[in-house]
């Protein structure tokens, strides 16, 4: 028997898995830029960040996998290179983020050291707590997200109590595609197909004698109410950052910008307190990415502790080389990757979330192709190739929105199953 308790904290392990640290710097400043189309932005941030990382979870409750299973259909292959892949994007990219947000929120503003001297001793302690695998981590864990909703929920409240609903201009031609690929930089539909997996065993460990079907309802109730919670906190950021569009600098960084609200609307103390929180809270998002790469390797060799201990150091050497620099440059670099993983990751999860009878091995490997292919005009515009990229999009309707994947892959996935179920009717 399922109780609300067990909805309620699995609802709450959902979203602490999703609402990282990185992923607070991202909606404020994207509201600061809206202007009055806010509105827009937050629904395209909301569509990558939030409702697909939850069906996501759904897909999970459902396949019962790691990250191998959400693309073995196309073929054991290409699961194993899209596995590999996303772990790679994962330690190069969103883990080094969190050393650079933690630089620019705690220590540069405190100490005025370096970023690389930050990186160098950043990872050296991640690295240390990847091999030690302690449970301070979890522990802290327990404590970072409700210290952190409290304190954003008081900035949001008395910013919304405190400031005339006005707005300045928006800087976006199209804001509803502008908030979809900030969405992607929160990594969280990448984060649900590599540890939701986590949550699902969780699950199974605390209600054995559950049935599959209490199970799916309990991951589904929960997967709601987390998404609910994660579209509130990341709406409030982003109308939070709309209102002061005239209380700082429009050449304003992401970090600065949290900093700065936070500092307005609840002093220095309480801006300290959540550069605290929010490094904590970083750390622990590097060490479960460095960890959790390096325990796939070490599947894939066999069991291997060596291949652990490479893994780790090369997580590590790779977050120092990428962690000196600041959050606006890596997420510039991070751009044309998600842009390539993204819609990939994207149809994997809703293709697992469909009925059997309509996501055959055909379908599947019909469609991720059709997928990867419509990308490379998006993939190309990001990567200095605009001339050519503007070509090849006037063909492919949604492309303006960087969006032209997603008319090519419902198409193809319709024509293969009438394909499909043509021979049934003859």
């Amino acid at each position: 028997m399922i109780r609300t308790k067990d909805t309620l904290v699995t609802a709450f392990a959902l979203f602490s898995l999703f609402f990282g640290a990185g992923n607070l710097i991202l909606p404020p400043l994207l509201g600061f830029q809206a202007g009055p189309l806010w509105w827009l932005v937050t629904v395209g941030f909301c569509l990558s960040a939030v409702l697909i990382p939850i069906f996501g979870i759904l897909a999970h409750a459902k396949l019962q996998g790691t990250i191998f299973d959400f693309g073995k259909k196309v073929s054991p292959t290409f699961s194993l290179l899209y596995s590999l892949l996303v772990y790679a994007i994962s330690i190069s990219l969103p883990s080094p983020r969190t050393a650079a947000v933690t630089h620019e929120m705690a220590i540069a503003p405190v100490f005025g050291s370096s970023s690389l001297l930050t990186s160098v001793v950043y990872f050296i302690l991640v690295f240390i707590f990847v091999m030690n695998r302690s449970k301070i981590l979890n522990i802290i864990g327990k404590f970072l997200t409700p210290a952190i909703i409290l304190i954003l929920l008081l900035i949001i409240g008395i910013t919304l109590f405190s400031y005339d609903f006005t707005f300045g201009q928006t800087a976006f031609s199209n804001p509803l595609s502008k908030g979809i690929l900030e969405g992607y930089q929160t990594f969280d539909a990448i984060g649900a197909v590599v540890v939701g997996g986590v949550i699902i065993v969780s699950i199974n460990l605390r209600n054995k004698s559950a049935s599959y079907a209490e199970k799916k309802a309990l991951i589904r109730k929960a997967g709601w109410l987390a998404g609910l919670g994660l579209f509130l906190i990341y709406t409030g950021l982003i109308i939070t950052g709309s209102l002061m569009h005239g209380s700082f600098d429009a050449a304003i960084s992401r970090t600065a910008l949290l900093s700065g609200i936070s500092l307005q609307t609840m002093g220095g103390t309480a801006n300290l307190f959540l550069s605290i929180l929010v490094s904590l809270a970083c750390f622990t998002t590097a060490v479960g990415i460095v960890a959790g790469t390096a325990d796939f390797m070490k599947y894939r060799f066999k069991d291997s502790s060596r291949a652990y201990l490479v893994t780790a150091i090369i997580g590590c050497v790779l977050g120092v080389m990428m962690g000196q620099f600041n959050v606006g440059y890596i997420i510039a670099v991070a751009l044309p990757a998600l842009m390539f993983i993204y819609p990939i990751t994207i149809v994997l999860i809703l293709l697992n979330m469909v009925t059997e009878k309509f996501a055959s091995p055909l379908v599947f490997r019909a469609v991720v192709i059709a997928t990867i292919l419509f990308s490379i005009p998006d993939f190309l515009g990001t990567v200095g190739l605009a001339d050519v990229a503007a070509k090849l999009q006037q063909y492919i309707p949604l492309s303006q929105f960087s969006m032209g994947w997603v008319f090519p892959g419902f198409l193809v996935f319709v024509l293969t199953n009438f394909i499909e179920r043509k021979p049934e009717q003859a």
